[in-house]
């Protein structure tokens, strides 16, 4: 049997995407191996969000090809969308994709293969106005699988280069949607997250629907007891779509909602489309509908021009708001994008050492939020049982809070309510 392997650089739609090849090459008659295994082809997803995630790639590309130097190395993904030139002039590529056509993957590889000739399909992303539809099969795992409703993004925050690999919005069918979320079910799934570039924009391409339709339908399906959403746009919230989340009682009350910046200043360069003032009114709806619900958020800190004052801002609206996690970015130029031509980039010992202060305020508000929780009780979807003690397991709250606690029996794949005892870091002791 042929061996297939692949490696996924960036985010959880990468993932998603990963999943869907793998299923085309299996339905093939090609075995699924470990990158580190010698393999006949080699499948590197990669991301280019930083100009590291690209040197990432490149590194790996060369690595997998000494493992075996007759096999055929295939780069997809948002990197050699943007910058197919680049895949080109390292040699040992032998067929480069962007973001699209994905389902002729393995006959592209095969191709390049037989004729011994390099094969480039990118084509310009902005022209591509429907989804690309892949399935995925996710029987390896019985607690969680994610859903890609939609692709593309129209933001052009001034930092970011996804829309250059991702293209304009598309977003996907509603009934294939549905179609693949009975499918998740009837295996064995009770949680479905819905994922994609820029989920809240789902059904601004179509007609007559938009996100909450789509959570509304999938909460009718039998054996799916809790939605999650990925990371969405503060716009995306408003009283109607709460109470029609709240009414499903199945949405999972933890939202990712990306601030980027307390300042408003410095959300206008970054082309953002909201202002601070904006962003509190959405927390506190949400908090109104859901006073428990997990508030997670991403932030950039020493952005082109990002004074003091402005930094100071950000402290001070992440204090009112009191996230329950904060991901903490340094600003990091990407070629191709407005910001990194600004002359007034910022040192990186300021970087660091704003990083440095919006962790710490991060892990004390982290901890804040958990110890809430200490003596109730809470559902958990245990996932795993823990690799250095056995029958310990480990899984989450609705909210989103990591909970471990000890079984005589394997309790993956089940929801149970758990007493919260205690904490260890951030994760809550149960039992």
């Amino acid at each position: 049997m042929k061996r297939v392997a692949f490696h996924t650089l960036g985010c959880k739609v990468n993932q998603y995407e990963t999943g869907a090849m793998e299923k085309i090459f299996e339905d093939r008659g090609y075995s699924i191996v470990s990158d580190s295994d010698v393999a006949d082809i080699y499948v590197i997803n990669t991301c280019t969000v930083t100009n590291l995630s690209d040197r990432k790639s490149r590194q790996f590309i060369r690595r997998v090809k000494r493992q075996n130097e007759e096999s055929v190395i295939a780069v997809v993904g948002c990197y050699s969308q943007v910058s197919p030139e680049e895949i080109e002039d390292i040699p040992v590529v032998d067929v480069i994709m962007g973001t699209t056509e994905r389902n002729r993957i393995v006959d592209l590889c095969e191709m390049a293969k037989m004729e011994n000739k390099k094969v480039n399909i990118v084509k310009d992303i902005k022209e591509n106005r429907s989804f690309e539809k892949l399935e995925i099969d996710n029987v390896n795992s019985k607690t969680r699988a994610y859903i890609k409703i939609q692709d593309g993004c129209n933001q052009y925050c001034s930092y970011c280069i996804i829309p250059y690999a991702r293209g304009p919005i598309r977003s996907r069918g509603l009934e294939d949607i549905i179609e693949e979320a009975e499918t998740l079910s009837k295996v064995g799934f009770k949680e479905l997250v819905l994922t994609g570039i820029h989920v809240a924009s789902y059904g601004k391409d179509l007609k007559n629907i938009s996100l909450i339709d789509v959570i509304e339908k999938i909460s009718q399906i039998k054996g799916i007891q809790r939605i999650r959403l990925s990371s969405v746009e503060p716009n995306l919230i408003d009283e109607e779509f709460m109470k029609r989340i709240v009414n499903t009682k199945k949405v999972c009350d933890h939202f990712h909602l990306s601030l980027q910046s307390g300042s408003d200043e410095v959300l206008k360069r970054m082309n953002r489309k909201y202002t601070v003032e904006e962003f509190k009114e959405k927390t506190d709806i949400i908090r109104r509908f859901m006073p428990d619900a997990g508030l997670t958020t991403d932030i950039i800190v020493g952005f082109p021009g990002e004074t003091e004052e402005e930094f100071n801002e950000t402290l001070e609206l992440v204090r009112k708001i009191e996230f329950s996690k904060i991901h903490v970015f340094k600003y990091s130029p990407r070629e191709g994008t407005p910001a990194a031509k600004s002359k007034e980039q910022i040192n990186g010992k300021i970087k660091n050492e704003r990083s440095k202060t919006l962790i710490k305020l991060s892990e004390k508000l982290t901890d804040k939020f958990n110890s809430r929780f200490i003596g109730k009780k809470l559902d958990i979807l245990f996932e795993e049982e823990n690799s250095k003690n056995d029958h310990i397991y480990e899984g989450y709250t609705r909210n989103y809070i990591r909970v471990k606690s000890h079984f005589d029996k394997d309790v993956i794949g089940e929801i149970l309510e758990i007493d919260i005892i205690d904490k260890d870091g951030e994760i809550l002791i149960g039992k």
